[in-house]
């Protein structure tokens, strides 16, 4: 994990969408880092309150619990959470069949089944919402160019 802080003395907020980038770039968690229940809600696009029945349903999903009750996910924890909602929400098991398949076969069944759509659900969906407006901001400011070369 990255210990050194981040030197933000280089980064001008002047509005442009380097700024933006940039910005984005600075409040990224290293890839080992633990996540809080908000994090993991908006990454994997699930309610805090399906990830807490989830812990409930799966004894697979066990953050770390820190002191007043607040959750911490590992990056397998994040994962494994990622793979449930594939197995639910694009497969259509249900929790009973979900439970079933780490049971039979751990962790390997469910990347298994995971991986055979893997292209699918490489990007959470709020990864793939973010590609999506940065691929509307860059039209857009193709746009505006064209407009500024055809129009005086």
């Amino acid at each position: 994990m990255d210990t050194e802080p981040r030197n933000t003395d280089n980064i001008d907020f002047d509005g442009n969408t380097d700024d933006i980038a940039e910005v984005r770039e600075y409040s990224k968690k290293a890839a080992r880092a633990f996540k809080t229940i908000t994090e993991v809600s908006e990454d994997l696009d699930i309610p805090a309150h399906v990830l807490r029945f989830w812990e409930s349903k799966f004894e697979e999903v066990s953050p770390v619990k820190r002191g007043g009750g607040r959750r911490y996910y590992r990056p397998e924890d994040v994962l494994l959470l990622k793979k449930i909602a594939y197995l639910l929400y694009k497969e259509g098991y249900t929790i009973k069949g979900v439970q079933k398949l780490l049971k039979e076969g751990g962790m390997h069944t469910v990347a298994t089944q995971f991986d055979t759509e893997r292209t699918v659900v490489d990007e959470t969906p709020a990864e793939n919402r973010r590609k999506k407006l940065d691929k509307m901001i860059e039209d857009l400011e193709e746009m505006g160019d064209l407009l500024k070369r055809l129009l005086p």
